[in-house]
């Protein structure tokens, strides 16, 4: 029986995934390894007939000394020697593992990547192509399977993204380790071997020794299964990512750095819908999520969802916080009130203010008639005793003698019967007079202000928030 060739097995694979095209500038990160060997020379003999520009990039990681070292001069011979460019980049893994506290393998990479960016940009390549291959991709899904409960993370390595103003293209994934190996003898390719890829020390490494030896002792084509399933699934995500996209424009209102939705309108949605409409959030406003987020913020967050009491905040990294009011869910960053505002200021007439919660505070005379509204207050001149005014926001224990009721009421319990949200009320700007009473929660409530009005003449204060 024949054998297939190296290109029977990829060009379908290739065509189907659009992985490349003609004329294009492709990189091909090279280790010296088997995988990134074949690969190598895989490419520069497609060279030709895809008028193809082929470049090697390799990283020496400065872990091995002397022997990493070397392999990158086994790389530069070997595109001597095939009549392409080599580019090198050293990278210092100790140091960003010391400085990040990472493990060796998560520096390793992050730095690897951070060079192929820079190479990426500096050649204007369309594609890198990396050797990933189908075992690679059955090790990365069991890693993800036993580390996560996220069904995304079962997509695996994609086999075309973008990075660096073109796409990473992996054409080997429809390959296992053994095949490389059998076309790198038949083609008489020497690979040289990295001796950490023995060490049972990093994870993948186990999964690698020890898990798939044993799921091929059951399938020998495992990886041809789960390079199915995880393509199968990136399918499914893409289009339920879409469907969410859609849902998000339809129901969340963003505004600045803050995000917010009716809770009914959101649970409309199906629950596959609503989960990745939370992380589209948490992608919009973080830029870069945090690493410390994990599947428990996930439960956090719809736990809030169904909470009964009116009121609920959780607080996530990086000081965002989510804030059930009512049937409101909010996502804000915490930003603390200047501590200015927590003793009173003197109110100037007239002036203009800027207030904590950013509204504005117009004072100025003003004469009869007047025409007072939610917006206003009107204080008879007379009054002298109120005089100078001041502004703060709340302390505990704060009350007021509200207008039209009898006796004094707790700021606290003002905000509850507004049903004012919680992440509003430390910053509320409270207006008080000369004797210690609180006579306006601005554009909320009043207090009785006792006087005589014979002058008809008042100070005004006019309050604007144009958040509202």
């Amino acid at each position: 029986m024949r054998r297939v060739s190296l290109h029977e097995k990829l060009m379908p694979f290739m065509k189907k995934h659009q992985l490349i095209h003609q004329d294009a500038t492709v990189l091909v990160g090279v280790s010296g390894g088997a995988d990134s060997l074949l690969l190598l020379h895989y490419l520069v003999n497609m060279k030709e007939q895809l008028r193809l520009k082929v470049i090697a990039v390799s990283v020496d990681h400065g872990l091995r000394g002397e022997e990493s070292k070397e392999d990158v001069r086994y790389v530069k011979n070997i595109c001597e020697q095939l009549q392409i460019p080599c580019i090198t980049r050293e990278v210092d893994v100790k140091s960003r593992k010391e400085l990040h506290k990472e493990g060796t393998q998560v520096a390793a990479r992050t730095l690897r990547y951070q060079a192929f960016e820079e190479v990426m940009q500096e050649t204007k390549a369309d594609f890198l192509a990396l050797a990933h291959h189908g075992d690679d991709q059955v090790e990365t899904v069991l890693m993800r399977l036993v580390r996560q409960s996220n069904p995304a993370a079962l997509a695996g390595m994609p086999i075309k993204r973008r990075f660096a103003g073109g796409y990473i293209i992996r054409p080997f994934l429809p390959l296992s380790k053994e095949d490389i190996y059998q076309y790198c003898r038949e083609l008489q390719l020497t690979p040289r071997e990295d001796p950490s890829n023995q060490s049972i020390t990093y994870t993948r490494n186990y999964f690698r020794l020890r898990v798939i030896p044993l799921l091929k002792e059951q399938e020998s084509q495992v990886h041809h299964h789960v390079q199915e399933m995880t393509e199968r699934m990136e399918e499914d995500q893409t289009y339920l990512l879409n469907e969410a996209e859609k849902m998000v424009e339809k129901v969340v209102t963003y505004k600045d750095s803050l995000a917010f939705f009716d809770i009914s309108a959101f649970q409309s949605y199906p629950i596959a819908l609503q989960r990745r409409a939370f992380h589209l959030i948490l992608n919009y406003l973080y830029k870069k999520v945090p690493t410390d987020l994990n599947i428990q913020h996930e439960k956090d967050f719809f736990a809030l969802l169904d909470q009964q009491k009116s009121n609920v905040t959780v607080d996530f990294p990086k000081s965002l916080k989510i804030s059930k009011n009512y049937q409101e869910l909010r996502f804000y960053f915490r930003t603390d009130v200047n501590k200015e505002w927590e003793v009173h200021q003197t109110i100037n007439v007239p002036s203009e203010i800027t207030l904590p919660n950013d509204a504005t505070l117009k004072v100025e005379y003003a004469s009869d008639p007047i025409c007072e509204n939610s917006q206003t207050l009107h204080i008879p001149i007379e009054c002298e005793s109120l005089f100078p005014l001041s502004i703060r926001v709340r302390k505990p224990g704060d009350r007021m003698t509200v207008r039209g009721l009898h006796g004094r009421k707790k700021v606290k319990d003002i905000f509850i019967d507004e049903k004012i949200p919680v992440y509003l009320r430390d910053s509320w700007p409270l207006i008080f007079g000369a004797d210690g009473s609180l006579l306006w929660m601005a554009g909320l409530k009043k207090a009785e202000i006792k006087g005589k009005r014979s002058v008809g003449e008042y100070i005004v204060l006019t309050y604007t928030d144009l958040s509202n």
